[in-house]
């Protein structure tokens, strides 16, 4: 008989494939979807915003329940249950305010993602975490280019309502997948007390990283997975070049993840690569108004991909490295929630600047956050040193 060994993390890497997949395959066609449904700017991006939200108030809850028992693979079966029950029900919606709960129900689904990088990372030793959620993000991009791609071309040929459909039909096959999922936790670890909650939420180096990484979603669901594809279809784009401009913005994701996460950051440090990756996403969103040609906003977006792979499995990894065994789900469900913030005022600061002045001005306002976060990390960063041990290039400390 096959032991756990040998093939739990293979069979976890497909299953977060698959969990992503089927989460992603509306996003290239979300806002401009229930935009031809008669929604303004404001409302789009008050539903894409609100995957975000419902994120941001479940995954502490949701953390805290996997660290007190120790049941994460419970919440991975559940996560994949209500992404196929969003995807259905958007399938078979034509109501926006329906739509609007079900991007909801989405949300919930994607607050699960605690239990995924903290089972995932317990396969690994303690000091191998970053290289394990860089693993791990590799599959989570793989997982969203793929259905990114499938939705806008289900979309392009069957028409919008498809995508929906497909990501529900590949949520199935994760969800068969899942329950075969090894669970794994320290028999003598103890559970998280009240006191140990306080303790994570005051956690100075989880902060830092927390309030960056609230930035970073609010640049990513502002433009790529937000108004991005609308500002192209302004252009002429089809519903395939839209989800293709998406793909072409996320494949450069799973590549940098594996770079930045498993080889970069112990060449050059964490900070460094925290701070190139905002610098990338923040000067590539500046240029958005600026380009007029499919092809060259792709250009533009792959390097903003990149700096998105960069940064974000360091921030993830940063938030727990530190962490005791028994305290990893919360410190992540708090990690997850807080940067939930990021996800819903992006969507939300992008339709209002759309309706209220113009989506160009919206990808400058965005685009100088983000130069202006890369010098802010520094500091900040160098400042949470005092927080506990944090690992960085040999030889260099997490300033360097």
């Amino acid at each position: 008989m096959t032991t756990p060994s040998t093939y739990r993390i293979p069979l976890f890497c497909a299953v977060t494939l698959l969990f992503w997949f089927s989460m992603y395959t509306c996003v290239p066609i979300l806002a401009a979807y229930v935009e031809s449904l008669g929604a303004s700017h404001q409302m789009a991006g008050l539903i894409v915003g609100m995957y975000g939200l419902s994120q941001m108030l479940l995954r502490i809850p949701v953390g805290i329940l996997s660290d007190r028992f120790h049941k994460r693979k419970l919440f991975i079966v559940f996560g994949l249950v209500f992404s196929i029950l969003a995807g259905a029900g958007i399938w078979v919606s034509h109501e926006v305010t329906w739509i609007l709960i079900l991007r909801a129900l989405a949300g919930a689904a994607a607050a699960t993602w605690v239990d995924f990088t903290i089972l995932f990372a317990s396969y690994y030793t303690k000091e191998e975490t970053t290289k394990a959620i860089g693993t791990l993000s590799v599959y989570n991009s793989l997982g969203q280019m793929l259905g990114i791609l499938c939705g806008g071309w289900f979309a392009d040929i069957l028409g919008w309502e498809s995508a929906f459909s497909i990501g529900a039909w590949v949520g199935l096959l994760g969800l068969a997948g899942a329950f075969f999922l090894v669970e794994k936790f320290d028999d003598g670890a103890q559970k998280i007390t009240g006191r140990g909650i306080l303790q994570v939420a005051g956690d100075r180096m989880l902060l830092t990283v927390s309030f960056l990484a609230i930035l970073f979603q609010l640049l990513t669901f502002a433009t790529v997975f937000g108004f991005t594809p609308v500002y192209a279809a302004t252009h002429g784009a089809s519903k395939l070049d839209m989800g293709l401009l998406t793909f072409f913005s996320t494949f450069p994701m799973a590549l940098a993840a594996w770079i930045g996460g498993r080889h970069l950051s112990q060449r050059i440090g964490e900070k460094n690569v925290i701070v190139i990756g905002f610098a990338l996403s923040g000067v590539f969103t500046l240029v958005i108004p600026f380009t007029t040609h499919l092809w060259v906003l792709m250009l533009t977006q792959a390097i903003a991909g990149f700096g998105r792979g960069f940064a974000t499995p360091v921030l993830m990894a940063l938030s727990i490295k530190h962490m005791d065994n028994d305290k990893r789900a919360t410190a992540m469900g708090f990690y997850q929630a807080i940067y939930g913030l990021g996800m819903f005022l992006g969507p939300l600061v992008m339709g209002a600047a759309g309706d209220g002045f113009s989506l160009q001005q919206g990808f400058i306002l965005v685009g100088l956050l983000g130069c202006v976060t890369a010098l802010l990390a520094q500091w900040m960063l160098r400042r949470a040193q005092s927080a506990g041990p944090v690992t960085a290039a040999p030889g260099k400390t997490l300033s360097s």
